[in-house]
């Protein structure tokens, strides 16, 4: 098992103070696990303490999830995309291979677009190409907008629950649970309105950087089509499935996921 360090990344320039997660030897390929919404580093656990010898990872908690500051604004995913620079800069990481999970693939792949002398390439997992096209999003909008603190935890239990095709431990459950109940009411309503209001599709263009799709096959939200959507508009990307797996594969294949990892950041530097 690998260990687990834990420190706070100061952005500077008026940006928030970030928690990020770091596992793996020094020398280990640079990578960056990008979290998705209302997460926190803790998401990638089950990934970190697993870390091969080959990867060196940083997992930071974004604005207003988590423990990180909660400024009262910045959580479109632009905002989140200049945080992530600005992380890497803080850090010391020239270039890295981009890990987004879930909505923290738009994010990763802003970044990929548009800086791609930092990306040595890209790996979504379980991320969509759209979202406001999702029934099963429009549904959840319309519950997070009433969203009131506290929020009410039987809701976010539901919503984690949600994610996989099979159970997961109940300890990393509330695990993760917790960590969610630390974003206020706000940042669930404004991340999420972010996200819905962003055209998401025009979030793919621009990227030549090699990239991995993984998609489980058993995911209640994205479908292949959607997938095939990516792998359609950015030209070096291929798609590995899932079979059995629910959207968030990283919590029921972590080792396969960082086999998957593994090969694709190998010829990467």
């Amino acid at each position: 098992m690998s260990a687990v360090a834990v420190h706070r990344a100061v952005l500077g320039d008026g940006r928030p103070t970030l928690p990020y997660a770091e596992a793996g030897p020094p020398e280990g390929k640079p990578i960056v696990l990008v979290h998705g919404y209302v997460d926190s580093w803790w998401t990638f656990e089950p990934m970190l303490r697993r870390m091969p010898s080959a990867l060196h990872a940083y997992a930071p908690t974004q604005r207003g999830h988590g423990d990180a500051d909660k400024p009262s604004d910045g959580y479109l995913p632009e905002d989140f995309a200049t945080d992530l620079v600005a992380f890497m800069d803080s850090v010391g990481i020239d270039r890295a291979v981009l890990v987004g999970g879930s909505s923290g693939g738009v994010q990763a792949r802003i970044v990929a677009g548009r800086r791609p002398d930092r990306v040595a390439g890209l790996v979504l997992l379980g991320v969509p190409a759209e979202l406001s096209d999702k029934p099963g999003v429009t549904e959840l909008w319309d519950t997070v907008r009433e969203l009131e603190d506290p929020v009410d935890r039987a809701f976010a239990k539901d919503f984690a629950r949600g994610m996989t095709a099979a159970p997961i431990g109940r300890g990393f459950l509330e695990t993760v649970v917790d960590e969610n109940l630390k974003a206020p009411a706000r940042v669930w309503r404004e991340t999420l309105r972010g996200l819905l209001e962003t055209d998401l599709r025009s979030t793919l263009s621009g990227i030549l950087v090699p990239t991995l799709v993984v998609w489980g096959d058993q995911d209640t939200l994205l479908t292949r089509e959607d997938q095939q959507t990516i792998l359609d508009t950015i030209p070096d990307s291929r798609l590995l499935v899932y079979e059995g797996a629910g959207h968030v594969v990283y919590w029921e294949a972590p080792d396969r996921v960082l086999r998957d990892l593994a090969a694709f950041t190998a010829d990467r530097t």
